[in-house]
């Protein structure tokens, strides 16, 4: 009897060591839009902190920063001021190429599949090859961002083989509130503006602008849009808390599944935004834009960005970029 209170006692100081090592912080960045949903969620309903309690990490604390543009979030990422970045598929697969022998960042799960849009207020232009010298199109991080490399992937096939740049020197980096200010003022030099929801919605409304491309057109259908990655290290050092992020995403995923209305309204909360709450529900039931945590095209992009220079290496597998809890899932 002594024996086994002995090691029983032993396994819990063990166990309340092991809480103790791993961070008792957790902080996020993210981008701005639907394209973080999970986020949104989790954040309004504690997931994290309900799935670390689970865990045994005790009393857990989340920390969210909208950052507007994936630029910024990789370099809070790399300056250690956010644990997990949140943002379009390019930046993790550039930060992956990039750290490989190093700080290792991989992602832990997709977020979400949806089209970007390239609206414009020109009326002139109804293609790519209708862009001229003077036309500026925003986006959110010029070379980078997922909505740079659709466009490079657009510019490939519409001009051909080697032209993936050619309307680079177009492209104008900006977060997408200022970019739809800018797009829908008409004091702007910003003619175009590629973005995602619901700001290309929004920009839509007004019947002087009008869409020009749909990221889809260049990537496929249902390609990955958004990721959430953090670095080895942290993977390494926090297990129970890096699953329980995991599983807050996968709770968050299936919430915004079931629960459209709620989800809406959490959404306009914690984004403190006047959108009518129909408007958003409306883009959650668009069949265009799905949440799962299961990643569809990076193979596809990662060889595109690699063909353009962009990266060093293609990953021959998406799950040479992920970490391996979701390596059995059915993405590619």
């Amino acid at each position: 009897m002594r024996v086994r209170l002995w090691v029983l006692g032993a396994a819990a100081v063990i166990a309340a060591s092991s809480a103790r090592a791993e961070v008792n912080e957790v902080r996020f960045g993210r981008q701005l839009g639907l394209g973080y949903l999970q986020l949104y969620v989790a954040q309004e309903l504690k997931l994290v902190e309900k799935h670390a309690a689970a865990a045994g990490l005790g009393d857990v604390k989340a920390v969210y920063q909208p950052i507007g543009t994936p630029a910024a979030i990789t370099d809070a990422f790399l300056a250690g001021t956010v644990d997990f970045g949140a943002a379009g598929v390019p930046s993790l697969v550039i930060l992956w190429d990039k750290t490989r022998t190093s700080y290792q960042a991989k992602a832990l799960t997709a977020l979400n599949a949806q089209p970007a849009f390239l609206n414009t207020v020109n009326p002139k232009i109804q293609t790519l090859k209708d862009f001229g010298d003077n036309d500026r199109i925003a986006l959110p991080t010029v070379k980078t961002s997922f909505q740079a490399m659709a466009l490079e992937m657009a510019a490939e096939q519409v001009f051909g083989p080697g032209q993936q740049a050619r309307l680079d020197r177009l492209t104008v980096s900006m977060n997408h509130p200022d970019g739809t200010t800018a797009l829908l003022s008409g004091r702007s030099e910003i003619t175009a503006h590629f973005t995602s929801p619901p700001f290309q919605y929004q920009q839509l409304a007004d019947p002087r602008v009008h869409r020009v491309l749909s990221s889809y057109e260049a990537t496929g259908p249902a390609t990955t849009f958004s990721l959430l990655w953090t670095s080895a290290r942290f993977y390494q050092a926090n297990p129970k808390m890096t699953h329980a992020v995991l599983a807050a995403m996968e709770e968050a995923t299936d919430y915004i599944a079931a629960h459209r209305p709620e989800t809406a309204r959490i959404f306009l909360k914690v984004d403190n935004s006047k959108l009518a709450p129909e408007f958003v529900e409306s883009m959650l039931a668009d069949t265009d834009i799905t949440y799962s945590v299961t990643p569809h095209g990076l193979v596809k992009i990662a060889s595109f960005m690699a063909r353009a220079g962009m990266i060093g290496t293609a990953p021959l597998r998406w799950q040479d970029m992920f970490f391996p809890d979701l390596h059995q899932r059915d993405g590619s």
